[in-house]
This record gives C-alpha cells, structure tokens and sequence, in this order.
C-alpha cells in the first residue's frame, strides 16, 4: 500500500465529497476541509519519505543487505510516530477524523467515529491499493528478466517511474 502524490487532491476530494453528500460533517467552507484532509495526507508523504532516506542511510552506512530495510523503515516510523505498511490505513483514517473533529473548517460532525471510519475507508482503500496494481503491471513487463538480479532492481525502478508518471501517480 502507497499513498502517491499526484492523487492527494483526488482523494482528498471524493472523501469530502462521501462526508458532506452523507451529512457526517456540515462546513460553511467545504473546499477547506479538503485542503485539511490534503494536508493530512501530505504531511504523511512528507514523513514517510523522511523515514525511508533515513532507512535507506541507515542500512547503507551499515552495509546491511536490502532486506533489513523494511525493518529498519518501521524502527524508524515508530521514532517518529507514524505507521508504514499494512498499519498506514488505519492510521490515516485515525488522523483524517482527528482532522474532523479538530479543524476550525468543519462547522459540525454529526457521524460517530465509526460510521466516519465506514464512509472513508472504501474510498482510501481504492486509492492506497493503487500501488498493487501498478507493481503487477511492472511484472508483467518484466516477466523476461531474473527477479531479485541486478538488471531487475534498475529495470523495475524505470518501468515503474514511467508507469507512475503515465498514470499522473507522482
């Protein structure tokens, strides 16, 4: 599961969009509470990036093989308060009500927290699970080349730059 950039504003959009159609929130100002919910989400790019550089700085300064670093990637996100991996959805959803009942844009929450949880999670699944499909479709391209080879770490990271960036992912 990856949150990409390029579909912050998206996402951002169609959830503002579930909470207001659904009556769960109430803002004089909608168009804020999506800049909130994008700021949340970017925030979490930003700190995931941070966690990764110093993963990847980490494991390089001490030689460690590329499998330790998701490993040491969680060490990390835990010094910093957030969480990777399987554990990022439900943390964003915990962070986008936090949002909610913290912004000064949202005038009311009428919805319980886990009807909040119900309304968002299918939209921010549909977006996080994005990645899935893009590294089956990397794959498939490279069906011909040796999984875990040299050629295969460069080649997958171009087929999938160039997938990301056709599909406006980054």
């Amino acid at each position: 599961m990856r949150l990409y950039s390029g579909k912050v504003k998206p996402l951002s959009d169609e959830l503002l969009k579930a909470l207001v159609q659904g009556k769960d929130i109430e803002a004089e100002h909608p168009q804020e509470v999506g800049r909130d919910l994008e700021a949340v989400f970017n925030q979490y790019i930003q700190a995931e990036r941070e966690v990764t550089d110093r993963a990847k700085q980490a494991a390089d300064s001490r030689s460690l093989p590329p499998s330790e670093l998701g490993r040491l990637k969680r060490v990390f996100a835990e010094q910093r308060g957030i969480k990777t991996g399987e554990d990022m959805f439900d943390y964003l959803l915990d962070q986008c009500i936090e949002m909610l009942m913290h912004s000064g844009n949202v005038d009311e929450v009428f919805a319980e927290d886990h009807e909040l949880r119900r309304r968002m999670r299918p939209i921010l699944r549909k977006y996080l699970e994005m990645d899935d499909a893009v590294d089956a479709e990397v794959r498939s391209k490279l069906k011909h080349v040796s999984e875990g080879s040299q050629t295969w770490e460069v080649e997958y990271r171009r087929v999938m730059e160039e997938i990301q960036r056709r599909k406006g992912l980054v």
